[in-house]
């Protein structure tokens, strides 16, 4: 069996640290967790971190990253496989219902913004995150709109916008307040949907 390369054993660290920071960053929280912990965790010396990420800052953003990737896919999954406009609802409707409110999600989002409002450069680097996402969640509705034959009733990224905001203030409340329905971000869903137009089969 051919030995690793020097940078692919980097790399492998460094998906290691940010697996294990994920796990306890979601459990714990943000500030709760030393960089210590996260090293010990994962079975390296606090050395190991600081080759791979300059500060704990630097290592949330790693994680946020991971973080937004995952609840993308999940979210795209959720609904591509469905047929129908209702059936892509149902299932926007249940990826909500268990991912919208996630105190961990929620907790960590908030006090990572909150502990490093400070630091320069982090705002810039959650600005672009927001954009992205956004970016992420207007394409998928841009391709959703696609497939039905339908024409949305205004740019995607925008529709996006809307649909984040919403997202995330339901997130920040359910984390408090487990009972409180999605019904509010799934009715936009299908508002969107319901004022959108048929395609023109013509191009015009």
């Amino acid at each position: 069996m051919a030995r690793i390369t020097r940078k692919e054993s980097h790399a492998q660290t460094r998906e290691r640290l940010v697996e294990t920071a994920y796990r306890l960053f979601m459990a714990d929280g943000y500030n709760a967790t030393s960089l210590d912990k996260v090293a010990a965790e994962a079975g390296f010396s606090k050395g190991a971190v600081y080759s791979n990420f300059a500060t704990k800052t630097e290592l949330g953003l790693a994680v946020l990253d991971v973080l937004h990737l995952e609840r993308a896919m999940s979210l795209a999954a959720a609904v591509l496989e469905a047929e129908t406009a209702e059936d892509r609802i149902a299932g926007f409707a249940k990826w909500a219902d268990e991912n919208i409110g996630d105190v961990g999600w929620g907790a960590l989002e908030v006090e990572f913004a909150t502990s490093n409002r400070n630091v320069p450069g982090v705002n810039n680097e959650l600005a672009s995150r927001r954009r992205l996402l956004t970016a992420a969640l207007g394409d998928l509705l841009e391709q959703q709109a696609t497939d039905l034959g339908l024409v949305l009733p205004m740019p995607a990224e925008d529709a996006a916008t809307q649909l984040l905001a919403l997202g995330i203030g339901l997130g920040l409340q359910r984390a408090f307040d487990p009972e409180l329905p999605v019904t509010g971000i799934v009715d936009q869903l299908r508002s969107l949907l319901e004022r959108s137009t048929p395609i023109d089969p013509s191009g015009r």
